[in-house]
């Protein structure tokens, strides 16, 4: 069985595809039905459907809670 990722507001990750800024890696801002991300390159932010970021995400590169210890 499959296990599902569980993500948290904060964590940094992969991407599937590259922003036209060059980098791979966002933030996420916001969880629900839409997940806000936010490009670690240039800082632009959008928002995408939870269904497309799940097939999107590559990798968490940084966990949130991570971040915050050190």
């Amino acid at each position: 069985m499959i296990e599902k990722v569980q993500y948290q507001i904060g964590d940094v990750v992969r991407m599937k595809k590259k922003h036209p800024c060059g980098s791979d890696l966002w933030k996420i801002t916001r969880m629900g039905m839409d997940f806000g991300i936010k490009c670690e390159g240039c800082g632009h932010a959008v928002m995408i459907p939870r269904v497309k970021f799940e097939r999107m995400a590559r990798a968490i590169v940084l966990k949130a809670e991570e971040k915050e210890n050190g």
